[in-house]
């Protein structure tokens, strides 16, 4: 497996040895060994979710606020995704920036957001199903979300239609107002 530290190096992309043949593929998609040596994260992944969305739609930018923050091992196994995280805390040097890959199921790579980010990501293609590994629990009362669109973040989002957006992201509020992380 290759890791790649992303202009935001707590953030890390993978791109898994993928052997194929007539018969298909195999890869490792995840070896907590492996996972330890090239984050230097001592993930417990507690809970898996799988979500299926139409194109454009685009869901985040979501995270936890402690104790229930949550890291994320994301990644795609059918479509494809622009996928997004930004550094919410503010004592990173990195605050308020955000980095984006582009998942999906031909290309397999899987992205790595560590607890202090927002997550997000839009459907690229006419559908896609996103897999991602939590290191928390999901608990709505510690959820929280910031605009996908916020003027100060400038998420450079590939996608030119208008998204579609649950009623809580359109209810999400601009970093400048967001609880965040110390």
């Amino acid at each position: 497996m290759q890791a790649t530290r992303l202009a935001i190096p707590d953030v890390v992309l993978f791109a898994p040895k993928v052997f194929g043949d007539e018969r298909g593929f195999f890869f490792e998609s995840f070896n907590a060994r492996l996972f330890r040596e090239l984050t230097g994260a001592e993930a417990n992944f507690v809970q898996d979710n799988h979500s299926k969305s139409q194109k454009g739609v685009l869901r985040g930018l979501h995270y936890q606020l402690q104790p229930m923050a949550q890291g994320k091992l994301v990644r795609v196994v059918q479509g494809e995704v622009f996928d997004v995280a930004v550094d919410i805390r503010k004592s990173s040097p990195t605050f308020g920036l955000w980095v984006g890959e582009i998942l999906s199921a031909d290309n397999k790579r899987q992205m790595w957001i560590p607890e202090g980010f927002a997550h997000g990501f839009v459907t690229l293609s006419d559908t896609a199903e996103f897999l991602y590994k939590t290191t928390n629990y999901y608990a709505p009362e510690y959820e929280r979300s910031i605009a996908w669109n916020d003027a100060a973040v400038k998420v450079n989002w590939p996608y030119s239609g208008v998204p579609v957006l649950s009623g809580k992201d359109q209810a999400a509020v601009p970093l400048a107002e967001a609880e965040l992380f110390a």
